[in-house]
């Protein structure tokens, strides 16, 4: 479908950003931060505090925190009016966390940010002023990883590599959740219907006009990643399976190829048996052989399986998450 954008609105539209007051929500999932929730809430507010264009609605999402940061979010929100809390029935993961918030958002821009201040909220203004010269999606990307460990510096790295690789659309390298969305952007990305959600690939594929803020990330505030290693390979298989069937592809070639080898070494086999007339079996060689092209089936397996298993999970259509309650201190 080919969409006739008649230029003058376009600039009319952009010279309307420029002038308007605007609500800006931010969705920040928290998952056991009750020592960070406070110091952020007081970064941001101090931050925004004098500007009269930008109103704040903070939408905490509380992802079946098992500390006292639901209790932390109440009292602060008696403080701060731009509080809304989202409290889930239990911990879905991050991604559902972010599904929720961005439902929830009012706000005519929505910058999805981590409660550790890692992600500098400063830079929000630096997002802003691109939004007003025209662009949906303004990309926060990290022009350093010094904050993380070597393993997963390369880890990121290989991730990006392999997944831009064999998927479409490419995710940009560096390029977390933190960025700025237009109104549209989000509506759009409410509007997708699969349950298991990688958030970084679904930001990719719904597309608009996208500029690019790089700034330093720095070391968390307080507390502890809720990260592991485990769950990073689990997050990375979410993303590579997500938007790609490379990985079922690549086991039909593979299977070909070692189809073809084989057939080639019995060749062989025939061969020297009809020249040396004397065929000495190789018991080492058998057993390598079968547990070898074992092994790549019981991998092959696997791999259909996790899609399988993906086609299972969404056919039951369950919801990503569900709301116990929502703590509202503006109207909607």
């Amino acid at each position: 479908m080919i969409l006739n954008i008649d230029k003058n609105y376009e600039g009319t539209a952009v010279e309307m950003r420029k002038e308007a007051n605007i609500m800006l929500s931010l969705v920040v999932p928290v998952y056991n931060e009750s020592e960070t929730v406070s110091l952020f809430l007081d970064e941001v507010c101090e931050l925004f505090s004098g500007i009269t264009s930008v109103e704040l609605d903070v939408v905490f999402v509380n992802d079946g925190s098992t500390d006292s940061t639901l209790e932390c979010l109440l009292r602060l929100q008696a403080l701060y009016s731009s509080i809304r809390i989202v409290d889930l029935s239990r911990n879905f993961g991050k991604e559902a966390a972010l599904t929720a918030g961005l439902k929830v958002a009012l706000g005519q821009v929505v910058v999805p940010i981590d409660v550790d201040l890692q992600d500098p909220p400063e830079v929000i203004l630096q997002m802003l002023e691109k939004w007003r010269e025209g662009y949906d999606v303004v990309l926060g990307k990290r022009i350093n990883r010094d904050s993380d460990s070597w393993a997963k510096r390369q880890s990121a790295i290989w991730f990006y590599r392999i997944h831009n690789r064999i998927s479409d659309p490419k995710i940009p390298e560096n390029v977390g959740d933190f960025r700025l969305m237009d109104r549209a952007v989000v509506e759009a990305l409410n509007e997708l219907p699969e349950s298991r959600r990688f958030m970084k690939g679904l930001f990719a594929w719904v597309g608009f006009r996208t500029a690019t803020v790089e700034y330093v990330r720095e070391e968390r505030v307080a507390g502890k990643t809720k990260f592991n290693g485990w769950r990073l390979w689990n997050f990375a298989l979410e993303g590579l399976t997500s938007f790609s069937t490379s990985p079922l592809r690549i086991w039909t070639y593979l299977g070909s190829v070692i189809a073809l080898i084989s057939f080639l070494y019995a060749s062989f086999i025939i061969l020297k048996v009809i020249v040396s007339g004397v065929d000495v079996p190789g018991y080492s060689s058998v057993i390598v052989a079968v547990t070898f092209l074992g092994g790549l089936q019981l991998v092959g397996i696997g791999m259909i399986g996790e899609y399988l298993g993906r086609t299972y999970i969404e056919s039951k259509r369950r919801p990503v998450y569900l709301i116990r309650q929502i703590y509202n201190t503006i109207k909607d």
